[in-house]
């Protein structure tokens, strides 16, 4: 990307305002929208020993301005690869598409739906202020102590925000409620992941509930127990699912690591 493109998008994603000066006209416009890119690594190969800001070749302060960052890589897969050829050698003998197993939506009725989301406006409640900042103050703990490449910074709150009202606006609602943030926080631990998955660095490499055990331990400060809905949240908004947590739980429980109370409301550990 060349420097004078740099520095007009550095423009846009941070003040949301575009300078133009060009035939004596100097003014300044809105930019209010949404930002989706796309980067190919250098060299045409994504080298897993350098930086993301290495391969892509952009620097930190501009990739710092997305919300999201996904690692998308062309790994052989002998499954994958056989759907792929059989999709490019079908569309090149019959020149369309293969027929579908599903439904598709009607573009129609997508524009219409999604029409109707960006007229909504959510706003956050004061009762999930104290969360929101609870959950940014652990990703900055946990950032620190994992000493990963990712950076948690106060544009990783703003995200968290802008997420959770997005998702609330796929859902039609005017407030944004606790499972939105959740989501948004588990949309953005598994961005960190797949960044990260190359190196050895992400906690994906070890078994799901060796990280849920390590998970549950973390929530509990003073005493020997958690609420149980409390540590069923964080772990899936680490991305694990609601299985994955049972799972845990089970084997555990088991190994009289910890027990689960009859109502199911609080985890001791023995």
């Amino acid at each position: 990307m060349a420097e004078a493109d740099r520095t007009a998008i550095h423009e846009v994603m941070e003040q949301q305002t575009i300078s133009i000066a060009k035939a004596g006209i100097l003014t300044t416009l809105n930019a209010r929208c949404s930002i989706l890119a796309a980067a190919n690594p250098a060299y045409g190969r994504y080298n897993p020993r350098r930086s993301l800001e290495q391969n892509i070749q952009l620097p930190a302060a501009l990739l710092s301005r997305f919300d999201l960052l996904w690692l998308i890589q062309d790994r052989p897969d002998r499954d994958n690869d056989l759907r792929l050829a059989q999709h490019i050698t079908y569309v090149h003998q019959h020149s369309r598409q293969p027929p579908a197993q599903f439904e598709p939506l009607d573009m129609k009725l997508m524009r219409r739906y999604i029409a109707m989301c960006r007229e909504k406006q959510p706003t956050v409640p004061e009762s999930l202020a104290d969360y929101i900042t609870a959950a940014y103050v652990e990703m900055r703990r946990e950032a620190w102590a994992s000493k990963d490449a990712t950076y948690t910074s106060a544009r990783t709150l703003l995200a968290i925000l802008r997420l959770s009202t997005a998702l609330a606006r796929l859902r039609m609602v005017d407030t944004v409620e606790k499972e939105d943030v959740n989501e948004a926080i588990r949309l953005m631990e598994m961005s960190k992941d797949s960044l990260l998955s190359d190196k050895g660095q992400t906690a994906r490499t070890q078994r799901p509930a060796d990280v849920i055990f390590a998970t549950v331990r973390e929530l509990v400060s003073e005493g020997r127990s958690v609420r149980f809905s409390e540590a069923e949240q964080r772990c899936i908004s680490r991305g694990f699912t609601p299985a994955q947590f049972q799972a845990a739980l089970d084997e555990y429980e088991e190994l009289n690591v910890w027990q689960v109370n009859t109502a199911r409301t609080r985890i001791t550990f023995v």
